[in-house]
């Protein structure tokens, strides 16, 4: 079992960056391949982004690659989002998630262990 908690975000004018931190509890993290999705108000779920357990794997929604970039520490037990160029329609309630494997990591049904959200919002 993991434990995961959401912080960094915020308010932020469009252009702007942040960085998002999930910190997992116990001693297994590096053994989890994580994920980052987001929900907006009336949205089903998406997800932005993965990484694996050893950071060798990396996929990105089409709409954040090359602004957003996901990263971990396992000697640290944190997975990281770091966005940049952020505009109105990245405004959401962001989510880490944590998994066993790499298999369809874009599908947050998925996912068993999950975070409680920390909110974005992104102003024009």
């Amino acid at each position: 079992q993991v434990q995961l908690v959401e912080s960094g975000g915020g308010l932020v004018q469009a252009g702007g960056s942040l960085r998002l931190s999930c910190a997992a509890s116990g001693r297994t993290f590096s053994t989890y391949a994580m994920g980052w999705f987001r929900q907006a108000p009336g949205k089903e779920r998406e997800f932005v982004a993965a990484i694996s357990r050893t950071s060798t794997f990396t996929d990105y929604a089409g709409s954040v690659k090359v602004r957003f970039t996901i990263s971990r520490d396992n000697a640290k037990n944190t997975v990281y989002l770091q966005m940049n160029s952020l505009n109105p329609e990245d405004t959401a309630v962001y989510y880490c998630a944590a998994r066993p494997n790499l298999i369809n990591v874009r599908e947050w049904r998925t996912y068993p262990h999950w975070g409680q959200g920390t909110q974005v919002t992104v102003s024009s």
